[in-house]
């Protein structure tokens, strides 16, 4: 079975709602982050990043969101999760996740973990105040492109959905004037109607 580590209010949220709407099973396991669960040297035997998400398989383990998204829609095909008879389509898919890993998650983190980047205290509540701009600029480029239609390939659903409903949970909490972006609230409040995401976004508050 597989073994999937999470944290609350963390990206691992789009992984959790991928996996439940594979069907595959698993367990899922909490790690306490205020007691820097991440650190200890179990965790960090499975993967030396301390960070989440993590999918141990029997093969070993797995990070990094994108990669658990593809290899859940790769293993469960008949979930319809990603455009797997389409390579192309399967690129854009993972060029959009790639670009919320990569730059979108980088930018939120500013807000909460200047110190990845900087010791200086001026410094860091300097990020801290770019986060507004530099999250509303992503964003402004899902919404007025990269979103195509009710789901973010289009017509058809897939866990490009379930990684933008993750990020989209933060713009508040990051400063972002949400008005400008009312595609992305309209996705992320059909995304909360889904029993699955009811389910498994509890476990994220």
């Amino acid at each position: 079975m597989l073994k999937f580590y999470y944290a609350p209010r963390t990206c691992a949220l789009a992984a959790h709602l991928a996996l439940e709407q594979t069907g595959a099973p698993y367990e899922a396991i909490a790690l306490d982050f205020t007691n820097q669960a991440q650190r200890s040297a179990q965790y960090l035997a499975l993967t030396p990043k301390g960070r989440v998400p993590a999918l141990v398989t029997e093969r070993g383990t797995l990070t990094e969101t994108p990669a658990l998204l593809l290899y859940l829609c790769q293993r469960y095909p008949e979930a319809g999760l990603a455009p797997l008879d389409d390579i192309f389509a399967t690129a854009e898919l993972q060029a959009f996740n790639s670009y919320l890993c990569s730059t979108v998650h980088v930018a939120h983190a500013h807000r909460i973990r200047g110190t990845r980047w900087v010791d200086d205290p001026a410094a860091i509540e300097a990020m801290k105040k770019k986060v507004p701009q530099s999250m509303g600029d992503c964003m402004a480029l899902i919404e007025n492109g990269m979103l195509r239609g009710p789901w973010v390939m289009g017509e058809r659903y897939s866990v490009a959905d379930m990684y933008l409903f993750t990020i989209s949970g933060w713009l508040e909490g990051d400063g972002v004037d949400t008005s400008k972006l009312p595609r992305v609230l309209e996705h992320r409040a059909r995304m909360s109607k889904d029993p699955a995401v009811q389910k498994i976004s509890g476990l994220y508050l």
